[in-house]
């Protein structure tokens, strides 16, 4: 697995909480390095993100005695590498490959980038937390636009980089400052899940699997730059508002959509409930 470090820089406070996926150990100079597996392909819009939000996490850590790091295991290696002394694993991997890892890990968290599988949704996993919007989540935001705009067509999409409300404007800004390309949905999935736990971290969460997992489920408001609190539902998927497109231009409206339902109503949005 190959290890990645990110050099301390100096660097104003960033406005959104810090996430961090880990299992702390004290270093002789007293500093606690936290580490979270990436499993999946380097090399993509994903991983930029998890490199960001990983970035991101040790610039706060820094204040707070803490080093993140991230080991990376490719996909062929999802059912068999040592998942000890994680607090959480990221992963961008198919749907078999994806129940499997849940299978194995039962204690560990396992946060699902890119998947919009439905039946993940509907399985309830225990230990699975879908970040990305599902299939389902996409589908409703399009029929409750098109039932306030009757034969108006668009495209549901988890993030843009024209999206500039709720700070999005600068997050968008550092991700292309820092990859010399624009945030997409995968990019901004894996950025919320390198920073969703570190956030649970550095609010004082004793950094162990367990801790961190049942935090996610029960007391988790994380900031993930759409306006809201984002939390779980029991399905394991992150409710949050889906954005809009028409003709490739981003609308200035999000689903849950205002005057069809309640707009703060995040559960009108894809699976209600678990099947298994």
């Amino acid at each position: 697995m190959l290890r990645l470090s990110l050099e301390l820089r100096r660097c104003r406070l960033l406005p959104a909480a810090v996430l961090l996926l880990a299992a702390g150990t004290a270093t002789a100079a007293g500093r606690h390095t936290v580490a979270m597996a990436y499993v999946g392909p380097t090399g993509t819009s994903t991983y930029d993100g998890v490199r960001l939000g990983l970035h991101e996490d040790n610039l706060q850590g820094k204040f707070l005695n803490k080093t993140f790091t991230v080991d990376t295991v490719p996909a062929s290696r999802a059912g068999t590498f040592d998942a000890s002394g994680y607090v959480a694993v990221l992963a961008d991997l198919p749907t078999d490959k994806l129940r499997a890892l849940a299978a194995r890990l039962p204690g560990v968290p396992v946060l699902n980038l890119v998947n919009k599988d439905d039946a993940l949704r509907s399985s309830c996993i225990p230990n699975l937390f879908d970040i990305i919007q599902s299939h389902a989540m996409e589908k409703d935001a399009v029929a409750q636009w098109q039932k306030k705009h009757p034969g108006n067509p668009v495209q549901a999409t988890g993030w843009d980089p024209r999206f500039v409300k709720y700070a999005g404007r600068d997050l968008n800004k550092r991700y292309t400052k820092r990859f010399r390309k624009k945030m997409d949905e995968k990019a901004w999935s894996g950025w919320v899940g390198a920073r969703m736990i570190g956030d649970v971290i550095n609010r004082g969460t004793t950094a162990d699997a367990g801790t961190v997992m049942q935090y996610l489920k029960t007391r988790l408001a994380f900031d993930g730059q759409k306006g809201l609190d984002m939390t779980f539902r029991k399905t394991g998927q992150l409710r949050q508002p889906v954005l809009l497109l028409e003709n490739g231009k981003l609308l200035h409206e999000e689903a849950p959509v205002r005057g069809v339902v309640d707009p703060d109503d995040y559960d009108s949005l894809g699976v209600k409930g678990c099947s298994e």
